[in-house]
């Protein structure tokens, strides 16, 4: 390992003491509760929709969250480790296939669901 990546993880790992970050894939429905600034007020903003890409790329990792707003298709990239993020947490389970789930821009109304994950572990447990 580099100096530079020695560094990066140093940070990372800093950011992810006081971060409330869920573990969540691709597919997972999510709900990002985001610091927006109005002014001189700040309030949180909760943001749901599902997760269609995940980018690892250390401290610039990046996740991308879409939803359907009034009919219309929403996007919205997440840095991973921002400060702008209070917290993201899982709703529900997807059960896909892919890394990318971009092929749900071209779906529509039940076309582009996706079907909850059930794990037999978790059934028998609760």
């Amino acid at each position: 390992m580099n100096l530079l990546q020695k560094i990066e993880a140093q940070q990372v790992e800093k950011l992810l003491v006081n971060a409330k970050l869920a573990e969540f894939s691709i597919g997972d429905t999510v709900r990002v509760n985001v610091k927006v600034v109005e002014g001189t007020r700040e309030r949180i903003q909760a943001y749901e929709g599902v997760c269609i890409a995940r980018r690892n790329a250390g401290l610039n990792s990046a996740f991308t969250v879409r939803k359907i707003s009034y009919g219309e298709g929403v996007e919205r990239v997440f840095p991973l480790y921002s400060p702008r993020i209070e917290s993201v947490e899982r709703v529900r389970r997807g059960d896909v296939r892919r890394a990318k789930l971009y092929y749900l821009r071209n779906l529509r109304g039940k076309a582009a669901r996706i079907t909850e994950k059930t794990d037999y572990e978790q059934k028998k447990s609760a």
